[in-house]
C-alpha cells in the first residue's frame, strides 16, 4: 500500500519555521490545540518536532538559577530551533511501508514524511494508521462472497 493515500499535504498541516519564536510557536500550538507540531527550516527541510514538553522544559531550563517568569520580551528572543531537544519524531520517506508506519505511529501522534531530499511534504495521522489495519483485519474475517448462479 502506498503511504501517499494517507498524506496530509503540506499544506494542510500546521507547521513551524525554526526560526519562528518562541511566542508564535506558542501561540500556534494553542490556536490548533495541538500537543505537538512539525519544525521545517525556510528551505523546506524537516527540522524535528516541538512539542508542549520541549517549552515546558525550556521554561524549567537550568540556566534560569530561580523560577522568574519569562516576559513577552524574553519570548521573542528564543527561536524553536533554541528550544528543540532531540527528534523524538523521526520521519519517514513516502516509500515506507505500512508496517514500518504502524512501528513508528506506537510511539507518535503522527509521522512527518520527507521526500528523497529531506524536504517535509506533510504527515501521516496515527488514527489514519489504526484505520488501515483496522480495515484490513475486518476484510480478512469476513466470509468470502460466493457467485450465485
Amino acid at each position: 500500500m502506498n503511504i501517499a493515500y494517507f498524506l496530509l499535504p503540506k499544506n494542510s498541516v500546521a507547521y513551524l519555521y525554526d526560526d519562528c519564536t518562541f511566542r508564535q510557536g506558542l501561540e500556534k500550538m494553542r490556536h490548533h490545540g495541538y500537543t505537538a507540531i512539525p519544525v521545517i527550516s525556510r528551505d523546506g527541510k524537516y527540522v524535528g518536532t516541538v512539542s508542549e514538553g520541549d517549552f515546558l522544559w525550556r521554561l524549567l531550563s537550568k540556566e534560569s538559577d530561580t523560577l522568574t517568569a519569562y516576559s513577552m520580551k524574553d519570548m521573542e528572543q528564543l527561536e524553536i530551533r533554541d528550544i528543540l531537544r532531540g527528534n523524538s519524531y523521526p520521519s519517514v520517506r513516502i516509500t515506507v511501508t505500512m508496517e514500518a508506519l504502524l512501528q513508528s505511529a506506537m510511539n507518535q501522534n503522527f509521522i512527518p514524511v520527507v521526500d528523497d531530499l529531506g524536504t517535509f511534504i506533510g504527515i501521516v495521522t496515527r488514527k489514519d494508521i489504526i484505520r488501515y489495519f483496522a480495515e484490513q483485519k475486518d476484510a480478512a474475517e469476513r466470509p468470502p462472497l460466493r457467485k450465485i448462479v
